[in-house]
């Protein structure tokens, strides 16, 4: 299928519904996010099995019949996205949200955000004009069209028939945030990643803030699926953590709860990003960075790893890794090779993943045994999804285990879904 020409990815991007997700049946496991209520019967769709939403509106898991590669058609995916305004009665109690900096996950929380009954998009803080942002949210180069409609009314956004207001300031205390009631603030400018300064956003008007890249304090980090327990009320602000972390510490949470992890490494093969030059050019930080992005393949550093004990204090000091930064525009791997404390078998290893994707970590740890590449993932909605077919197994406490993400929209998915969490606990406190 060539790259966005398909009607089918076009509706996959804009339901939140992976490309990665079609298989044998049992093959993939839990490919929607649970960032997405879809107003659905799957009845109505030949060769698509679902599970009901459970009462906190977890993404169903779906497996469909066919080949390998086989896809939902843009009007499937529509299909099971229903209508927003039909919910009106959700869309009532929906969360405002605003957004800070619209750069590829500023982006991407807003499309996602935009078909999410249990969120509302408020308000985007960005330099451009309103024009250009009306350009930016309708095309990508990765995840197609956005599924929907994108106007401009003056100095806003009009999105499915929603106002979605502008602002362009650079101080973030300017921020409209109360005028517009977006309480929760997804802050992905970069720029703003410590508590203390959010405190403008929160002089704005903003009640909580999700920094969209790791916290450089000690603010808190959440990985969901991993940690999400751990928030609490009185926090201001919350680390959604790193693409790789996230693409990482579901699989090693599952790991560690069954086997224990004693030590181990770490590797990302990591789609270019942004930050990178297309041609060579001048990185006094890291020299290496500054070649081109398009033709090299970049041994660089992470935190990642490190990270998961943020998130998983048992495995604290017992991680470390690097990252290469290949040439594709997105979906990254993550390879981890670890020694464990509990001897066990390749198909134990297998069948505990399948086991927790299919339970409580589903929607944010997926298990794949079908033959695929990277971009099999583009669009996919799952945190981390486990290739079965990938790994392998030195002796019976050594192993390697290799897992697939979207390091833009997966990692937008939990943004948002991490927002979606925060006001629920929020709303149980007051």
């Amino acid at each position: 299928m060539a790259r966005n020409s398909a009607s089918a990815k076009m509706g996959l991007a804009a339901a939140g519904i992976g490309a990665c997700c079609l298989m044998s049946p049992g093959a993939f496991v839990a490919p929607t996010t649970p960032s997405l209520r879809a107003s659905h019967n799957a009845a109505q769709l030949p060769g698509v099995q679902s599970e009901a939403l459970n009462s906190e509106g977890q993404g169903s898991s779906w497996l469909a019949s066919g080949a390998a590669g086989l896809l939902l058609s843009g009007v499937a995916a529509r299909a099971l996205l229903g209508s927003r305004r039909a919910e009106s009665s959700v869309a009532m109690r929906a969360t405002g949200i605003g957004i800070n900096g619209f750069g590829r996950i500023g982006r991407q929380v807003a499309r996602i955000a935009m078909k999410d009954p249990e969120v509302e998009l408020k308000l985007v803080n960005a330099s451009y004009e309103a024009d250009y942002l009306a350009y930016m949210m309708k095309y990508d180069s990765i995840h197609g069209r956005y599924d929907g409609t994108v106007e401009v009314d003056g100095d806003a956004l009009v999105i499915d028939g929603h106002k979605v207001a502008l602002s362009h300031t650079r101080d973030p205390s300017e921020i409209p945030f109360a005028k517009y009631g977006a309480d929760y603030v997804c802050e992905s400018t970069g720029v703003f990643l410590t508590t203390e300064k959010i405190q403008a956003h929160l002089k704005a008007g903003a009640k909580k803030v999700v920094f969209s890249a790791p916290a450089k304090d000690d603010s808190h980090t959440i990985v969901m699926g991993v940690n999400q327990e751990t928030y609490k009320p009185e926090m201001q602000a919350v680390s959604c953590a790193s693409c790789t972390t996230n693409g990482l510490a579901p699989m090693v949470k599952a790991i560690n709860d069954a086997f224990g992890i004693k030590r181990g490494l770490m590797t990302t093969i990591h789609a270019m990003t942004a930050s990178q030059p297309t041609v060579d050019g001048a990185s006094k930080k890291d020299w290496r960075g500054g070649r081109a992005a398009s033709g090299n393949i970049i041994p660089s550093s992470t935190g990642a790893a490190k990270a998961c004990a943020l998130v998983i204090p048992a495995i604290k000091g017992k991680l470390t890794g690097m990252a290469f930064r290949v040439p594709t525009i997105d979906v990254s791997v993550v390879d981890l090779t670890c020694e464990l404390e509990k001897a066990t078998t390749y198909e134990e290893i297998c069948a505990e993943i399948k086991r927790r994707a299919n339970g409580d970590m589903k929607g944010y740890l997926g298990y794949c045994d079908e033959s695929l590449v990277s971009t099999d993932f583009e669009t996919c909605s799952i945190s981390s999804t486990f290739d079965a077919k990938a790994g392998i197994m030195l002796d019976s406490t050594f192993v390697k285990l290799v897992a697939w993400y979207d390091n833009e929209w997966g990692y937008s998915c939990r943004v948002v879904d991490l927002i979606k969490y925060m006001a629920k606990e929020d709303a149980k406190a007051r």
